[in-house]
């Protein structure tokens, strides 16, 4: 099942770059994507169950939060595809064929980059994988070759590239440590996290350092997020949402399986101080650029800084409702944030054009996008009874358990001019008067409503917490080495 996974959006993409009629293009990417969701759900039902699937000699396996990770990648890939039809149609017409091609045919191998990274075992294969989410989405970055998307997909390549060197620097020399204390061992996340208690701690700090900085550089967080505001401006809608809703978890999802191996290694208290001090900045930094945004698709790449941070808070804090809080933030903002740079590209086709100042009248002119992009942001900057409220809640709890206590003093504040800015901002998009010349409607009506989903989740998750999911990520927080409250 787990080779099967990731066959089919590969495969896919193969098809894409050897079909010829539009039509068979779009049909084969809707059939892959709703495919891959279903056998995502398929693999992590059979994980919840208390299987471990392992395939290909113990290179692929799926454990607890790997499944949390395969749900999010392939729902958010199923949603992005399937409004990714109505956008590139309205984008590019059937003279540009190679362009739809191309977007397509990456788009299928940047799932299965990311796929392929949450579901190995072994750290090279993850850290190859990582690199390849880089080089897909480079290009897509730079689909529409103008020279600000030239420029911003050579700002990502070579800034990821080096983040992810520096991540290899650091894997080679965590696995040295091991080496050289117990002698040779699998360079896979079971044997490294049962030899952790071996490890020379003193190459393991370092090695922590450049692990980092590396895979923080992939997830977003400050100071190594400069080529993220770019990168999500400039990509279509689509990619947008998931560069910006499942990518940046996938660079997480790494800090945190390695953050497992440090804390058996040299105790508890040393990484999670790193992760509140780069959570705090992140937060610090993201809220510099939101008090008065000038370009919607870079205040939403912005809050993303600003969330991936209150995430690393939760997972710095510790402790039961800490990591919880950041397991539950992970769902919610790739929920509210796909959902935003979804209804952001509506916006763009409308007004063609991402200046806030530029933007008048959303709610006259495109009722339907406005009211969800305004519950949309409602939800984004934490306002019950979305779910992103709960899990910012579960984080600040348990900062004021574990403290420090001024942490999350200056974070709520740091939230809260990110509030006042997002929503000043958002308010000028709404109101007022719309263009002359622009026609009443909203673009591509009937592409919006897979975002029933990501509503109805953020609602149920900001109510009530199912038992399936309380189930599934229980098993998420046993994998991180995190006992029950």
């Amino acid at each position: 099942m787990l080779v099967a996974l990731l066959l089919m959006p590969l495969i896919a993409s193969v098809f894409m770059v050897l079909v010829r009629p539009r039509v068979w293009l779009e049909i084969i990417h809707a059939l892959a994507a709703l495919s891959g969701l279903a056998v995502g759900l398929m693999v992590a039902a059979r994980v919840w169950r208390g299987d471990v699937p392992v395939a290909v000699g113990g290179l692929l396996r799926a454990d607890g939060l790997s499944a949390l990770m395969v749900v999010v990648i392939t729902l958010l890939g199923a949603i992005a595809a399937l409004y990714g039809l109505g956008y590139i149609r309205v984008e590019y017409d059937d003279s540009h064929l190679s362009k739809v091609r191309g977007f397509f045919a990456l788009f299928h191998l940047f799932i299965f980059t990311m796929l392929l990274a949450v579901t190995t075992d072994n750290l090279g294969i993850m850290w190859v994988a990582i690199e390849g989410t880089t080089l897909a989405t480079a290009f897509l970055v730079n689909l529409h070759n103008t020279p600000r998307s030239l420029e911003a997909a050579y700002k990502y390549l070579i800034l990821s590239s080096v983040g992810i060197a520096l991540a290899f620097i650091g894997t080679a020399l965590l696995y040295y440590s091991g080496v050289s204390r117990a002698g040779e061992i699998a360079v896979n996340w079971t044997s490294l996290r049962d030899a952790a208690p071996s490890l020379n701690p003193q190459v393991v700090r370092l090695a922590f350092a450049f692990i980092l900085v590396g895979y923080g550089t992939k997830a977003g967080l400050a100071p190594m997020h400069t080529w993220l505001p770019d990168a999500h401006s400039e990509a279509p809608a689509p990619i947008s949402a998931l560069m910006s809703g499942v990518l940046l978890n996938v660079g997480l999802y790494a800090l945190m399986r390695f953050k497992v191996v440090v804390d058996i290694a040299v105790g508890p208290h040393f990484a999670g101080p790193w992760f509140v001090g780069i959570g705090l900045l992140s937060l610090a930094v993201a809220a510099v650029f939101l008090v008065v945004p000038r370009n919607y698709k870079r205040m939403l790449a912005y809050s993303s800084v600003e969330h991936i941070g209150v995430i690393c808070l939760g997972l710095g804090f510790g402790g039961y409702w800490g990591v919880l809080g950041a397991l539950l933030h992970v769902v919610n903002h790739a929920l509210s944030k796909s959902l935003l740079f979804i209804l952001s590209g509506n916006i763009l086709l409308k007004y063609q054009t991402t200046d806030i100042l530029r933007v008048r009248g959303l709610l006259r002119a495109s009722p339907l996008t406005a009211g969800a992009f305004a519950a949309g942001t409602l939800a984004l900057l934490g306002l019950p009874p979305f779910g992103l409220f709960m899990s910012e809640f579960l984080i600040f709890r348990a900062g004021i358990e574990r403290g420090p206590v001024w942490v999350v003093i200056v974070g709520a504040v740091l939230l809260a001019v990110v509030f006042a800015g997002m929503l000043g901002s958002v308010n000028q998009m709404l109101y007022g008067a719309p263009p002359e010349k622009l026609e009443h409607g909203d673009v591509l009506k009937w592409s919006l409503a897979p975002l029933v989903v990501n509503f109805a989740l953020l609602l149920v998750l900001g109510l009530t917490l199912p038992d399936a999911v309380a189930d599934a990520l229980d098993q998420a927080l046993r994998v991180l080495g995190v006992p029950r409250a």
